[in-house]
C-alpha cells in the first residue's frame, strides 16, 4: 500500500510551452501548466465540460524528454506526486503553490 501514497495521474493538454532550466549543478527543470477536461451533462442536459489546470514540474531525464518532445497543446499522460510550498514575493506577501512532480510521462496522440 506504501505505492499508493501521494500518487498523482492525470491525462491533459500543455497549456504553454515547457520552461527549461538548467541549473548550475547540472540538472535540468522542466515547468509547464497541463489542462485536464471532465465532461459531464447537466440537470437541463446540456453538455458541459470543466477545465481544471495544474502546475507541472519534472526533473533529471524526464525534464530532458521533455525539453526534446513535448510542446504547446500535446497530450500527454503523466504520474508523480503532490507537493505544496510557500514562498515570500517581492512585496512580502507569502504565496502558496501546488504543484505535480512528474516522474513519469507518457507522450499521447499524433
Amino acid at each position: 500500500m506504501n505505492t499508493l501514497r501521494n500518487k498523482v495521474q492525470l491525462i491533459g493538454n500543455l497549456g504553454n510551452d515547457p520552461e527549461i532550466i538548467n541549473l548550475e549543478s547540472g540538472k535540468t527543470l522542466a515547468k509547464f501548466s497541463m489542462a485536464t477536461n471532465e465532461s459531464y451533462t447537466n440537470n437541463k442536459g446540456e453538455k458541459m465540460t470543466d477545465t481544471q489546470w495544474h502546475n507541472i514540474v519534472a526533473w533529471g531525464k524526464t525534464a530532458e524528454i521533455i525539453e526534446k518532445y513535448v510542446t504547446k497543446g500535446k497530450e500527454v499522460a503523466i504520474e508523480g506526486k503532490l507537493t505544496s510550498r510557500s514562498y515570500d514575493d517581492k512585496t512580502g506577501n507569502k504565496c502558496y503553490v501546488t504543484e505535480v512532480v512528474c516522474n513519469e510521462l507518457l507522450m499521447l496522440g499524433k
